[in-house]
């Protein structure tokens, strides 16, 4: 099991959502990896970078705006079973989303994560080993 990513989230009402997305592309250079409508929820999704873009009316964001995180993960079905092992306390177990899997969970520090897995791989979803080249500690 291994955690491929991790997205910052940033929810937003519906006509922030665009330019929003935009300004980022443009400061990042980088044109949105994912844009999909959540229609059970009525959101906007949409990834830029490492920022997840998060967009609806106040009423459909109020269940997102706590989360922190979302951490990409290769094996969400491992982690869930995993993460209590460690004193995660699993609050939403795995199940569909538009993008493949995903469950809520606590993290002992009682930070709230996202962890998702998607359906169809993409080589965007994945941190490459590049992109820490000093390691803090010898293993």
């Amino acid at each position: 099991m291994k955690i491929l990513n991790i997205l910052v989230r940033r929810c937003l009402p519906l006509d922030r959502f665009d330019p929003a997305v935009a300004f980022h592309e443009a400061l990042i250079g980088q044109k949105a990896r994912l844009r999909f409508d959540y229609p059970e929820y009525g959101l906007k999704l949409a990834q830029v970078a490492s920022i997840l873009f998060i967009a609806g009316p106040p009423e459909s964001l109020a269940p997102f705006v706590a989360t922190h995180a979302t951490f990409f993960v290769d094996d969400i079905e491992g982690y869930a079973r995993h993460l209590p092992v460690l004193g995660v306390e699993v609050l939403d177990r795995p199940k569909a989303v538009p993008t493949g899997w995903n469950m809520l969970v606590r993290h002992p520090d009682g930070t709230l994560v996202e962890y998702v897995e998607h359906r169809d791989k993409h080589p965007a979803d994945r941190l490459s080993d590049e992109s820490y080249p000093v390691r803090l500690f010898a293993r």
